[in-house]
């Protein structure tokens, strides 16, 4: 070793007076006139022996090293670790459908305004210029005019109002519909996270799987050499291990759907690696587990959107019954009029400048058109009020459902539970044996499979309770509330 450091110096020393040299820090410089010493150059010289030193010797220590792991290729984004949370609250920020739900949502409202502004000042400028003959008229029936302002506002219009609280109301329900919107975003984003966590786990696991595959395969193989075991027992062994292999791929093909679904709704770059961990629902959605059932009716959001259309379709209702009432509007007018249209010849005083204002109001008398727009809305409250009674129905027979399929699922994990202890407990028996001499590594690692396939189950058996928590919590209305 001493030898090798020694020739390595030597090696290092050569080579920096080689790259100094060709780089010409080592010919003779100007001597100062003094000192007859090289003053300038020294500092720079012994510094690029240092470094040209130290770079060698780095170069040296990687030959030396292990190489390390290949690192990610310009441009490819770093990885990103996620926590449960904060894809929920990434989803909520860069969710495509949630985006759309929001401008449908302003939809709503700007639609709604339009007939509420009709019980506004409205103020409006133009001009009816134009050549006449005869009395001076326009096809509006107002007199032509270089210029006219006009201004009107609904005071009482009954079937009017009604029609805009209606618009209204459907408003509110748009806004109800975006945090069901919200909901199923939380949810879906939620069951691919917690869904990437138990395959990940499972690959894991199947990994270890291949290995006790392969040696199960090699023993049986071998003692088939010896006589000790028929063909049979090598193709059973070959099954196993095909089918882990199978079994991998279809999971690694599901982590690759799950990746890029999380990364679509997270609002992440394709390429980004994804790093998550085990988690399970906030403690939240077990403390409201026993009042899910109640709270449905009362914050699911399709019954509260039912209740909405319901409300909406009475204001339209009573809007229309009101129709028989009289209405009343405020207008205005100003016009600027030209003689050339000849109103001397045709009125008794001309007056260029002219201005009205008042009332106008109409008192229906017989209406047939009253009589069938409140038909109209008679029936349509009553199909709003049976489409409630019919989800309310619905969704109180699937929150029971839900609820109960929790509770299936939850005996399920506590079934799977057990079975993976057995099997550990299975396994620790087994290797106490073979360190004695009892069995032999075949039947251990038979058990290590067991083992590896009870874990799965039990991962599986935890996913499906947190899905089917999920949905129940969606039904109740709840899901919103237990990240906030």
């Amino acid at each position: 070793m001493k030898v090798l450091s020694h020739v390595n110096e030597v090696s290092m020393t050569n080579l920096n007076s080689n790259l100094l040299g060709r780089a010409g820090l080592l010919r003779a410089p100007h001597r100062d006139a003094k000192t007859n010493s090289p003053a300038f150059f020294r500092p720079i010289i012994a510094a690029a022996l240092i470094i040209g030193a130290s770079l060698t010797f780095a170069s040296a220590k990687a030959q030396d090293a292990p190489s390390p792991p290949a690192q990610a290729s310009f441009g490819t984004p770093a990885p990103i670790s996620l926590t449960l949370k904060h894809a929920i609250e990434l989803a909520l920020q860069n969710s495509r459908d949630l985006q759309v739900a929001k401008l449908q949502t302003t939809l709503a409202d700007r639609s709604a305004y339009i007939t509420k502004s009709q019980f506004m000042p409205n103020l409006y400028a133009g001009s009816g210029a134009g050549y006449t003959y005869g009395i001076p008229e326009t096809p509006g029936g107002r007199a032509p005019a270089i210029f006219s302002l006009t201004y009107t506002e609904q005071v009482i219009n009954e079937p009017l109002r009604g029609q805009s609280k209606e618009l209204q109301e459907q408003a509110r329900s748009q806004r109800i519909l975006l945090e069901d919107a919200r909901s199923t975003v939380i949810s879906r984003t939620a069951a691919a996270y917690l869904e990437l966590v138990m395959v990940r786990h499972s690959l894991d696991l199947l990994h270890k799987e291949q290995g006790s595959a392969d040696k199960i395969l090699e023993v049986t193989q071998q003692r088939e050499k010896e006589n000790l075991e028929l063909p049979v027992e090598v193709t059973r062994s070959q099954l196993t291990k095909a089918l882990v292999t199978q079994r991998v791929l279809q999971l690694e093909g599901r982590q690759d759907e799950l990746e890029v679904f999380l990364r679509n709704q997270c609002g992440l770059q394709q390429e980004t690696p994804i790093e998550v961990t085990p988690e399970d629902l906030p403690g939240e959605a077990e403390q409201e587990g026993a009042n899910l059932v109640a709270m449905a009716m009362q914050n699911n959001p399709a019954i509260q959107a039912d209740m909405s259309d319901v409300r909406a379709k009475q204001f339209r209702l009573t809007g229309q019954k009101h129709g028989y009432y009289p209405t009343l509007e405020l207008v205005s007018t100003y016009s600027l009029l030209a003689k050339f249209n000849n109103y001397a010849e045709f009125f008794q005083k001309f007056e260029r400048n002219n201005f009205n204002a008042g009332i106008n109001v109409q008192v229906p008398i017989f209406s047939a058109q009253t009589k069938a727009n409140v038909a109209l809305a008679e029936v349509n409250l009553r199909i709003a009020e049976a489409n409630l009674a019919n989800k309310k129905q619905e969704i109180g027979a699937a929150v029971r459902q839900k609820t109960r399929h929790l509770r299936e699922r939850d005996a399920a994990k506590e079934v799977a539970r057990l079975e993976l202890q057995l099997a550990q407990q299975d396994v620790s028996v087994l290797q106490s044996q073979l360190d004695e001499g009892k069995v032999n590594l075949r039947e251990v690692e038979r058990a290590r499979v067991t083992e590896n396939e009870k874990w799965m189950q039990y991962l599986d058996a935890n996913f499906q309770r947190q899905q089917a928590q999920l949905d129940l919590l969606q039904a109740a209305g709840q899901l919103d509330k237990v990240w906030q």
